[in-house]
């Protein structure tokens, strides 16, 4: 089971901003994994742990946030088809091929 963190939050003033970082790093410490600047996501080992996982999500939730949590199973997960321009990264990309064959062991 795969949980996908999408959120939009508020960035106009200083105090947002920070807000905005001490969300996405509450995300970080919770295991996510960044995909794109406002999508996370983390696996999980059942439907009950990502449930749990998302309530948790929800805590961390700013007042002029949202946030939506997707459940994912490991066979949707599986059908993910992933691109990358010329120009993006190189490290990105093996750092995310790197993490498909962590999960696939």
């Amino acid at each position: 089971m795969w949980l996908l963190v999408m959120f939009d939050l508020p960035v106009t003033t200083k105090k947002q901003m920070r807000l905005a970082t001490q969300f996405r790093n509450s995300l970080l410490e919770l295991g996510f994994m960044r995909k794109q600047f406002s999508v996370y996501m983390r696996p999980c080992e059942n439907m009950a742990s990502a449930e749990r996982m998302a309530e948790k999500v929800g805590l961390c939730l700013l007042e002029q946030g949202e946030v939506s949590v997707f459940f994912i199973t490991d066979r949707q997960y599986g059908l993910t088809r992933n691109y990358f321009g010329k120009k993006k990264k190189k490290n990105e990309q093996q750092e995310f091929q790197a993490m498909e064959q962590l999960f696939l062991f």
